[in-house]
C-alpha cells in the first residue's frame, strides 16, 4: 500500500476507535457527552424512520393519506427542530449547547416514535385511524 493512501487513511482509523471506545455511561467530559447525545439522537432517529416506512408501506394504495403523512411530518419536523433550538437556547455559543439540543432531539423524537406506533394499531374497520391494520 502506498505511504500517501496510508497516510491519508489513518484519521480514518483512529476516527473508528475513538467511536467504538466511546464509553456514554461513563462520559466525564463535556466533548464526550455531546458525542454520545449525538449518538443517541442517531439512534432516536433511525427508530423514527423505521416506524415511518412501516406507516408509508400500509398506505401505499392510498396517496392521497400518503400525502397527507408526508406533510405532517415535514410539518413535525419544523416542530422538532424549533422546539429544541428554543429548548437549548440558554446554553447557546456553549460548549453543552450540542447535548442540550440533541438531548432535546431525541426525547421528542421518541415521542413521536411512539405516536407512530399507535398508528400500526389500527385495526381494520376503525374509522377513526388513518392507517389500515397489518
Amino acid at each position: 500500500m502506498p505511504l500517501r493512501l496510508l497516510l491519508a487513511l489513518t484519521p480514518l482509523l483512529f476516527t473508528t476507535f475513538a467511536h467504538a471506545a466511546t464509553d456514554c455511561a461513563n462520559a466525564s467530559d463535556q466533548a464526550t457527552m455531546n458525542q454520545c447525545a449525538g449518538q443517541a439522537s442517531k439512534a432516536a432517529d433511525k427508530a423514527l424512520n423505521t416506524v415511518y416506512q412501516q406507516i408509508n408501506g400500509r398506505l401505499q394504495d392510498n396517496p392521497d393519506s400518503k400525502k397527507l403523512l408526508v406533510g405532517a411530518q415535514r410539518a413535525w419536523i419544523g416542530f422538532r427542530d424549533a422546539e429544541c433550538k428554543f429548548a437549548a437556547s440558554g446554553v447557546a455559543g456553549g460548549s453543552m449547547y450540542p447535548m442540550i439540543y440533541s438531548t432535546c432531539i431525541t426525547r421528542v423524537t421518541k415521542a413521536r416514535v411512539e405516536a407512530l406506533k399507535e398508528y400500526l394499531k389500527c385495526e381494520e374497520g376503525d374509522v377513526g385511524c388513518p392507517v389500515p391494520g397489518a
